[in-house]
């Protein structure tokens, strides 16, 4: 495994993309570009209206449309351009990408297990730390838009608890605090 880069102690705002229909059916994404739905454009207007006022003064974006169009839809709203940052993209699943997620998830977490040509746990890690610190580096306060296995890697670098999915669309405040080995900060904004 290789070592995983510090993470930035710089604050920011994190948002999943709005909801798919791959994500309604429980199917895993990864690296396919599925598109919002519906709903998943309205969460991302509703997310946009919360973020107004919260300091964000850049956003930077995974490519994948539900990503991108999530952070468009938010700096139409905020008045900001957009950084796209290409480390941001969703873990690639392998041969899982458009299954149902089965129990073969939580192995990846701990790093016993990964698809047949996907990306694993620690891979991504060490991508997304890389892409949060180049992002960070921005006018502050930065906006991360991107994926859920992103958010649970960061969650990991942050020394935050990693069970649990990421809402689509819930904008939440990463903080760190005093200590470097202390658990960050996280205000969800709902």
């Amino acid at each position: 495994m290789r070592d995983i880069p510090a993470i930035a102690r710089v604050p920011f705002w994190y948002l999943r993309h709005g909801e798919t229909d791959w994500n309604r059916r429980g199917l895993s994404q990864g690296n396919v570009d599925i598109p919002l739905n519906e709903l998943g454009l309205q969460q991302a207007r509703e997310a946009a209206e919360r973020l107004r006022g919260q300091g964000i003064s850049s956003i930077v974006a995974s490519p994948l449309s539900r990503a991108r169009v999530t952070a468009e839809i938010v700096a139409e709203t905020l008045g900001l351009d957009i950084a796209i940052e290409h480390d941001l993209r969703e873990v690639s699943w392998g041969v899982q990408e458009g299954k149902e997620i089965a129990d073969w998830f939580p192995g990846w977490i701990e790093g016993h297990a990964t698809p047949e040509g996907g990306e694993s746990f620690a891979a991504l890690r060490h991508r997304v730390v890389g892409a949060l610190n180049r992002a960070v580096a921005y006018r502050p306060m930065v906006l991360v838009v991107a994926h859920g296995a992103v958010f649970r890697a960061l969650r990991s670098a942050m020394k935050l608890e990693m069970t649990g999915r990421t809402r689509n669309c819930v904008p939440m405040r990463c903080e760190p605090l005093d200590h470097p080995e202390t658990p960050w900060s996280l205000a969800i904004h709902d």
